[in-house]
């Protein structure tokens, strides 16, 4: 397995454990709904980022430590080629995302709703890439 495949792997454990639960309380509908700014919620959200920016740089660090030689190399064709296939993937799932929540939901929902699945819409569009960088180095590996 690649670093970069690492990388991948470790971005996508840790956007699954942190925001997964949260998003689990949203639909579960945990939280109250309250008018915007809902402090609780906001709270949340931020103890989420903050664990998933943390879990993130520690993991970081670590595969830079365990293998310093792949960190360092640069990026060659093949690395460029599969990100390039999944950042176009990903950014095609946000903007279908992004229409769906600032054209269609503004007329029929309001406040956390619309904020809630705009976050919603990136993290997913995050996880499609990642899952698409690791499919790429998958499908060279065999």
């Amino acid at each position: 397995m690649s670093y970069r495949e690492r990388v991948a792997w470790l971005s996508l454990l840790t956007m699954l454990l942190t925001f997964g639960p949260y998003f689990t309380l949203v639909a579960i509908e945990f939280f109250p709904d309250a008018k915007l700014p809902d402090f609780f919620q906001l709270f949340c959200y931020g103890v989420t980022a903050v664990s998933q920016a943390c879990l993130l740089g520690l993991g970081h660090l670590w595969l830079r430590r365990r293998f310093a030689q792949e960190a360092k190399a640069p990026l060659d064709e093949l690395d460029l080629q599969i990100k390039q296939r999944a950042l176009s993937i990903a950014y095609y799932v946000l903007m279908t995302g992004m229409i769906m929540v600032g054209v269609v939901m503004p007329f029929t929902e309001q406040g956390w709703k619309i904020v809630n699945s705009a976050l919603f819409m990136i993290i997913v569009a995050e996880v499609v890439q990642q899952s698409m960088v690791v499919l790429g180095y998958r499908r060279v590996a065999s």
